[in-house]
């Protein structure tokens, strides 16, 4: 067995280097197999949970810097040796000996330090040492990033508590951070594994259903693509599509958001059109520069769909003139297919499609291609050298960690970067046409604070009309901020924004509340026979949380040692309160055939009910108890078997 695992680690190296050899020197090849030698002889004692030899897991992550990042060779070595000083007693100082300042500096980053303080405060200690490292250099949060991928794509081996641990941190932070980085299929990958372990139930109803669709779509979706790329094919125009289906994560905060059960869910699907800038004859009069001619060569594409099918009206949003802060392009639109529905489409280069999988590190990339090209070396990638090519995202970020290391020395340290990392944007703008980005969701009043208005505002102006400062702002809006003199911020304003920078001037203004003891978190309010976890408040009290409670997310991300793994059984002497909403088409009788289910076959108890009809469309929501998520899901399902019924949420 330890030959069989010996001939597979040394292959993975082998096959890693056969990839890169064409754009990597034969002294950096010979730099990374002596990297490999010392981190398998380092290592060589070491067994992973599952019984595997260690040295499988830098192996792994040095692929996934060198094949999925396409880094260059000193985060390549990094991550072979990013565990040397953390668990052999090799030192930082052998390693910048026998490789350089440049990969000591990566592997210090990214290794733990020992915390002799309360064990709640080590993982925000390591978060603060990774996010230090983002005002120098981008390439160690990277290599963290490449560890947690391959550490959740293992995780199955852990005990459930450190399962929901490392699962909620990623949730918490990880995820979040490489989407802001434009990492969209590592967001993707870090979001779904991370709901498997949390929530393994959910994640497998969903996963069966969404392959149900697949199955159901298939034949459409074959046909209607091949229909696209005939219309091209007759104008000459060489173009690919991608369906991407959304995946189980996505779908269930979709689920979340709208109230809606999966067959209802709006876009389970994309369907990407994707075409190569350099082989698209440029429309007359387009100057031959890279952002203008796919914006050109877009735009002709839109018009050419348009000319056959329906868009939806409204619909377009234009990524290529406002991409998003982590550097994603696209132009996004809605047809209406032949089957009568809506189809998203998204139009894109192939650089875009490159952007949107390696995001703001192909700046990086790039450079090191040209440079590389004009035989300069260009392996260090420091802020400073590089801040014309960043985002303005990124040195936003830099000065914020510099404001909360400076300003903010309380616990909510995590919270206060974390709100940053809002998985969405949306751009408004104001009167003069100038954008602005914030979190979707963001208020007025966000927008106040983000423009300088915040301290002094009144009211709000959105696209001409008068709105309050609580307002929840849209992607495309044209905002206005009224100001006096005379009004003063208070506390209550806290809960309207999202906004770090709104949160960190109004948290002064906030009266601390005393935090109740409770044995069923009064967010999530779980029910017997959900998904559940425990945390330990103090040494007596253990509140239970629904697994996909982001309270208890955010609390496993920072103080991991508290979770705890609980029973929360049925008990027939205990009810709790559920509403239920139901939707159809009205017809006699349906009122009493709902009446007749919660009362004759559910044997449920109704605390209210409220009814609605508007032409024809059958509206109620009614209020009840259940002593089970079980029976709150057969109640669901019941309900959703009447005739006439088309939607029932809970």
């Amino acid at each position: 067995m330890a030959t069989d695992y010996e001939k597979f680690v040394c292959n993975q190296v082998d096959d890693m280097i056969a990839q890169i050899a064409d754009k990597t020197s034969e002294e950096d090849i010979a730099r990374i197999r002596d990297a490999f030698a010392f981190a398998h002889d380092a290592h060589a004692p070491q067994r992973r949970r599952s019984g595997e030899p260690y040295i499988i897991h830098p192996v792994a992550v040095a692929r996934i810097i060198a094949l999925e990042l396409q880094l260059g060779p000193n985060p390549i070595i990094a991550g072979f040796l990013h565990d040397v000083v953390e668990d052999t007693p090799h030192t930082i100082e052998e390693i910048r000996a026998r490789f350089g300042d440049d990969v000591a500096f990566l592997v210090d980053v990214v290794t733990k330090r020992k915390c002799t303080d309360n064990e709640d405060s080590v993982q925000e200690n390591n978060f603060r040492q990774l996010l230090k490292s983002l005002q120098y250099d981008i390439r160690a949060v990277l290599i963290k990033l490449a560890d947690r991928l391959h550490n959740m794509r293992t995780l199955a081996s852990m005990k459930p508590e450190k399962q929901m641990k490392i699962a909620g941190e990623t949730d918490y932070f990880y995820a979040p951070f490489a989407n802001r980085l434009g990492l969209h299929s590592v967001r993707r990958e870090l979001e779904n594994l991370s709901f498997k372990y949390r929530c393994p139930d959910r994640f497998e109803r969903l996963s069966h259903l969404l392959k149900e669709d697949q199955v159901r779509n298939s034949d459409h979706l074959n046909d209607f693509t091949d229909h696209l790329v005939r219309i091209f094919q007759k104008r000459g125009i060489n173009v690919r599509t991608e369906v991407r289906w959304r995946q189980p994560y996505s779908i269930y905060q979709s689920m979340r958001h709208s109230g809606r059960d999966f067959h209802h869910v709006d876009y389970r699907y994309i369907i990407r059109l994707i075409y190569d800038s350099n082989e698209v004859e440029l429309p007359t009069g387009v100057p031959d520069e890279k952002e203008k001619k796919e914006k050109a060569i877009s735009l002709k594409i839109y018009s050419i769909l348009t000319d056959h099918f329906k868009e939806r009206p409204g619909s377009m949003i234009n990524y290529i003139d406002y991409p998003k802060e982590n550097g994603y392009q696209s132009l996004h639109i809605q047809l209406l297919g032949d089957k009568g529905i809506w189809e998203e489409i998204h139009i894109s280069s192939e650089h875009m499609v490159e952007r949107a999988r390696l995001g703001l590190i192909l700046d990086y990339i790039e450079e090191e291609r040209r440079e590389t090209s004009d035989g300069q070396h260009a392996e260090n990638m420091d802020g400073n050298q590089n801040r014309e090519r960043t985002y303005r995202w990124i040195d936003k970020f830099k000065m914020m960690l510099q404001d909360i290391s400076e300003k903010n020395t309380d616990t909510l340290f995590m919270d206060s970067v974390v709100s940053t990392l809002y998985s969405e944007d949306i751009t408004v703008y104001d009167p003069t046409g100038t954008p602005t980005q914030l979190p979707r969701g963001g208020t007025a009043l966000d927008y106040a604070f983000e423009i300088g208005k915040g301290e002094h505002a009144q009211y709000a102006r959105i696209n001409g009309r008068l709105q309050s400062l609580k307002a929840v702002l849209q992607h495309g809006d044209c905002v206005e901020i009224g100001e006096n003199p005379d009004r003063q911020p208070h506390g209550e304003w806290f809960a309207w924004v999202k906004t770090y920078k709104a949160k960190n001037f109004l948290k002064p203004l906030c009266h601390p509340e005393m935090a109740g003891r409770y044995r069923r978190c009064e967010h999530c309010k779980p029910l017997p026979g959900h998904e559940v976890i425990g945390f330990c408040e103090d040494d007596k009290n253990v509140t239970v949380h629904r697994r996909d409670c982001r309270h208890v997310i955010s609390q496993a991300a920072q103080q991991g040692d508290r979770i705890r793994n609980v029973l929360f059984p049925e008990c027939e002497e205990r009810v709790y309160p559920v509403t239920t909403h139901i939707r159809g088409v009205d017809r006699d009788g349906l009122l009493q055939d709902i009446v007749n289910c919660m009362s004759d076959k559910l044997h449920i108890s109704m605390s209210n009910m409220n009814i609605e009809t508007k032409d024809e469309i059958f509206d109620c929501t009614i209020g009840y108890t259940v002593h089970s998520a079980e029976e709150l899901r057969a109640a669901v399902k019941l309900l959703a078997s009447i005739k006439g019924v088309d939607e029932v949420s809970k």
